[in-house]
């Protein structure tokens, strides 16, 4: 290893898990098996990729790290937040996603992750009833029973949740990630949602209807030093007052939404048309999923958020306004490409959801033709390894003083984060997504980045 600024990955990282479903245990016990050498952490980058450094005779392939000084395995501790109190062991009983040969091994560890309450308003996802959640006990002369927290005490007792937990497990660093549910959709307010001063304001007025929870989790986590992900597609992180206090606390954020099946398949298909110069009429997706996340989706205002997600991908690859011949066709207006997104919820397939893309090209002398692709995927077993990397390289990028927006993960999110406030677009071509995540390694490991693709 070159000598680099990065500091060493010395003792326990904890990693805080919002949510303990179907992908939070598929992950957690996933790794807990892999570092038993029960199972492969297969489809993890951190694990298996190798970058090259250097070039001509001092050329080689190095796993991420010998590069950079990775945390191992063996060093990650595991909590959650979830709505439901069962502990890790019986969610990934219940998720059915992992067959009992590959939990019971690590039952015990697993049975030892109880989830904490979580903060949560059902307004924000109507699906879920869990009952293990933070409230504020009513005084017998207000009748008793117990009362949602306002958004700045959810945030203070998820501090404490933090620092309760570091503690006790003598941790020397914490990720926190959520992988919980998609919230309804939050329309960004520069009102509120551009200063840290206005969304601190916000939150200590407890304005339900402007303030996520989501965003009380990522207030608490930067606040506390611990660098924070964003795996659903909610308005939470991406905002400049979080932006504003990402910097202030020098944490680095991620997000927004796991990149796992069809829109993987799109941010890596879609540059094949456009590298080709083949043109574009219409692209349709549908999916049907059953698992919690389906459930949840299933409600309409859940849904557009994950729409507007979605939607996002291809239109920062295939642009029509650079080639008007080849997208500027499909809709009413003739303006672009018809794009459409479906969920379906269909509880018979659980966790193992299907993607269906229909995609109408067209060729030489506006010729039309149509691909098809089908995959049939398994949600969390593609979610985990994600969730893997995200943790140990947002870590990474804190020992390694990198704070705000880490783009280069963008790798593995559906709808990355950017500056809109300047005109920034995403970056959602797969192979460009993977330049960067390459040159963010080599740059933190002391050596020179590199456009050349292999």
């Amino acid at each position: 290893m070159k000598q680099t600024n990065v500091k060493p990955a010395t003792g326990k990282l904890g990693i805080l898990v919002v949510g303990n479903g179907a992908v939070a245990t598929t992950f957690m016990t996933g790794v807990l098996m892999a570092r038993r050498g029960l199972a492969k952490p297969i489809g993890s980058m951190t694990q298996y990729d190798k970058i090259r450094v250097g070039k001509g005779d001092a050329k080689k392939y190095l796993p991420y790290r010998e590069i950079v000084p990775m945390a191992s395995l063996d060093d990650i501790v595991f909590g959650c937040w979830d709505v439901y109190p069962q502990n890790a062991f019986q969610a990934a009983m219940y998720a059915e996603v992992l067959q009992e040969k590959d939990i019971l091994p690590v039952r015990d560890e697993l049975q030892q992750i109880v989830p904490m309450k979580a903060a949560f308003d059902r307004n924000y996802a109507k699906r879920l009833d869990g009952d293990n959640v933070k409230g504020l006990p009513l005084s017998p002369s207000q009748g008793g029973g117990m009362q949602i927290p306002s958004r700045w005490q959810m945030v203070e007792m998820l501090r404490e949740d933090i620092r309760t937990f570091k503690k006790e497990k003598q941790c020397d660093r914490i990720v926190v990630l959520w992988a919980a549910s998609t919230e309804i959709y939050v329309p960004v307010d520069e009102k509120v949602h551009y200063r840290l001063a206005d969304l601190e304001k916000a939150m200590q007025a407890d304005d339900r209807d402007r303030i996520a929870p989501s965003m009380c989790y990522a207030y608490a986590a930067l606040s506390e030093g611990c660098p924070f992900i964003m795996g659903a597609p909610n308005t939470t992180v991406d905002i400049p007052a979080m932006w504003e206090l990402a910097e202030k606390t020098q944490m680095p954020i991620a997000g927004k939404d796991f990149k796992t099946g069809q829109t993987l398949v799109k941010s890596g298909f879609a540059p094949i048309i456009g590298a080709r110069c083949l043109g574009l009429s219409g692209w349709f997706s549908t999916n049907i999923l059953g698992n919690r996340d389906g459930l949840v989706l299933d409600e309409p205002a859940n849904f557009r958020t994950k729409e507007v997600s979605k939607l996002s991908t291809l239109e920062t690859i295939l642009k029509p306004d650079v080639q008007p011949d080849l997208y500027g066709h499909g809709n009413d207006e003739d303006t672009q490409y018809y794009h459409k997104v479906r969920i379906n919820y269909y509880p018979p397939r659980n966790d193992n959801k299907e993607g269906w893309d229909n995609i109408d090209i067209f060729g030489w002398m506006n010729y039309p033709m149509q691909i098809k692709i089908n995959f049939l995927c398994r949600d969390s077993i593609l979610a985990a390894p994600l969730c893997l990397d995200l943790c140990l390289l947002s870590d990474l990028a804190a020992r390694a003083g990198r704070y705000g927006t880490q783009r280069f993960l963008s790798f593995f999110l559906k709808s990355p984060m950017h500056d809109y406030t300047r005109g920034e677009e995403a970056v959602n071509n797969l192979y460009q997504q993977y330049t960067m995540l390459k040159n963010a390694i080599r740059e933190m490991g002391g050596y020179e980045a590199d456009e050349e693709m292999d």
